[in-house]
């Protein structure tokens, strides 16, 4: 399945939904992929009319993602997508580092080759991506890998947890690509994938700890230098 396909996938999935669930869907792939800028005010309004949709399954999305800390309420009916600071960034990286690792090696553990295989697809595309400039493709690929190795985990508290932390550092992460700064760096999804064919765990969850790191310096490094 291509990414193209994959994506139909998921339109058709979120179709079957109750309107105000595929706007919440809708709005935390924006935030998670970068559509919103870190800093960028997000409207009532302004979402109905981008999205065609009535204003209380907004206003539904908005209060879930704003609970989750994907946005951020301002003051005078103000929502904003966070902007990173170097403390919030350190509190990310410290919970990322212990949280993936060990998803990735809990995955390692239980990881047949379907699965390897369908991960080894995903990194593919992600290669396309870069190989391209796609940077939406680039995230999106490099999401799904992540979330696909820590399902394998069988820990859905754990991986609950890993998926609140992405809605936080996605915006920068974009803003981070679009300036030179992540997309095309070498990365660790081979020695992970290497990992996982042998049921290394502790390989694979070394390349995951140095994979988080190495994301979140170049998001450091963007920020000192005024994100």
């Amino acid at each position: 399945m291509d990414a193209t396909e994959d994506t139909r996938t998921e339109t058709g999935a979120r179709a079957g939904l109750p309107a105000h669930e595929q706007v919440y869907r809708r709005l935390r792939e924006g935030v998670l992929f970068g559509e919103f800028e870190p800093g960028q005010p997000v409207t009532i309004q302004g979402l109905t009319e981008r999205l065609g949709v009535g204003m209380t399954p907004v206003r539904e999305a908005l209060r879930r993602l704003t609970a989750e800390g994907a946005l951020e309420f301002r003051g005078n009916r103000r929502i904003t997508v966070p902007v990173l600071d170097a403390r919030a960034l350190e509190e990310l990286t410290c919970a990322r580092l212990a949280l993936e690792p060990e998803l990735a090696r809990r995955a390692a553990r239980v990881a047949v080759e379907p699965a390897v295989a369908t991960l080894q697809a995903t990194d593919a595309r992600i290669d396309r991506a870069i190989l391209a400039g796609d940077i939406a493709g680039y995230l999106r690929e490099n999401h799904r890998f992540h979330a696909g190795i820590y399902a394998l985990a069988g820990a859905p508290i754990l991986q609950g947890m890993v998926e609140g932390l992405w809605l936080r550092f996605g915006p920068s992460l974009r803003v981070v690509c679009e300036g030179g700064g992540q997309l095309g760096l070498p990365d660790r999804h081979k020695d992970m994938l290497a990992g996982l064919s042998a049921r290394d765990d502790a390989a694979v969850r070394q390349a995951m700890a140095d994979d988080v790191r190495q994301g979140m310096a170049r998001i450091a490094e963007r920020l000192a230098g005024g994100i």
